[in-house]
């Protein structure tokens, strides 16, 4: 087919824009080091480490610099410079603790990293290793290659934390969370014999939900009901926010009456010794249980009931 000529120019344009952008696509090719990621909830709060996975390979991986090296702590971390038979990870000086690109470590939330405060945020994590102690440090620049351009300007974080030898051999670099409680995770790097810990800690768990839950109850969309409902029954049962709670669960039962917010409603009426209305309310509910294809189970039915009957002996 025949193209007039007045569109000569506009194909030839295309086909230079398509040129630069196949000139500037990269082929996605194996390395030696494959990429690996690991994500810990603590409470509502996520933590990632994004990096790269290094092998021993029959390598020194720890160790003091080589002679001649600089005396600050800037980066041996280039392979391309490396002195045969140096340490991987020279002590004294700041490691990628991984490879290629810096790790990254992301946290959804204000964390305390060994007792140190850290904000929600995206960092690159690098260590300067040393026999005794170790210094772990969270900077701001989080897209950097390794730390061959690691500014300490921009560090946001530096805490200590003491390396343990362990008797298995871990030959590619790893990222682990072990233990973990209701509110911590335990960060463990695992290469070689060593093991790095580092404990990441939320302070208030539930402060943190209740937050994000006001956050989402006036985010809701107008025809919302389970979004308060769900934050209200949260907040009484850990009894946190509880004035909050009661408005969040008036708004749910003021988008749609169900049967889950009115028997919610009901619960919270007999805790506050409200006994006549906590019956009035689960009354409604129960009526819209035994409804046709109301979908609420026998069980359940039955158990709203029996309080029923609990709080109408006490009126």
């Amino acid at each position: 087919m025949k193209f007039p000529n007045k569109f000569l120019p506009f194909a030839a344009s295309v086909a230079v824009v398509l040129a630069a952008v196949c000139a500037q696509a990269q082929l996605r090719t194996p390395r030696p080091s494959q990429k690996a990621s690991v994500m810990q909830t603590v409470g509502v709060t996520d933590i990632t480490i994004i990096y790269s996975r290094p092998g021993v390979k029959g390598r020194k991986v720890w160790g003091d610099p080589p002679a001649g090296a600089p005396t600050t702590a800037a980066t041996l971390d280039d392979a391309r410079t490396r002195v045969k038979d140096a340490p991987l990870a020279p002590y004294g000086h700041v490691w990628r603790t991984g490879a290629n690109e810096a790790t990254q470590f992301i946290v959804t939330d204000d964390v305390l990293v060994n007792g140190q405060p850290l904000k929600a945020g995206t960092y690159s994590l690098h260590t300067i290793p040393s026999k005794d102690e170790w210094t772990i440090i969270f900077n701001s620049d989080a897209g950097q290659w390794g730390s061959f351009t690691y500014d300490e300007k921009k560090d946001v974080l530096r805490v200590k934390a003491k390396p343990q030898t362990v008797a298995d051999n871990q030959e590619w670099l790893i990222y682990t969370f072990d233990p973990v409680t209701d509110n911590t995770a335990q960060v463990n790097v695992r290469w070689e014999h060593l093991l790095l810990p580092f404990t990441v800690e939320v302070k208030d768990v539930k402060a943190v939900a209740v937050e994000k839950m006001r956050a989402a109850v006036a985010s809701a969309k107008p025809d919302d009901w389970r979004t308060p409902l769900q934050a209200a029954n949260y907040a009484f049962a850990n009894n946190v926010a509880t004035d909050e709670a009661m408005q969040w669960l008036e708004k749910s039962i003021k988008v749609k009456e169900t049967f889950n917010n009115l028997s919610a409603k009901a619960r919270v009426l007999a805790g506050q010794g409200k006994n006549a209305e906590a019956v009035a309310t689960a009354d409604k509910a129960l009526q819209m249980a035994k409804a046709p294809n109301s979908g609420v189970d026998p069980v359940t039915i039955a158990d709203l009931e029996k309080r029923m009957a609990d709080w109408k002996s006490k009126m």
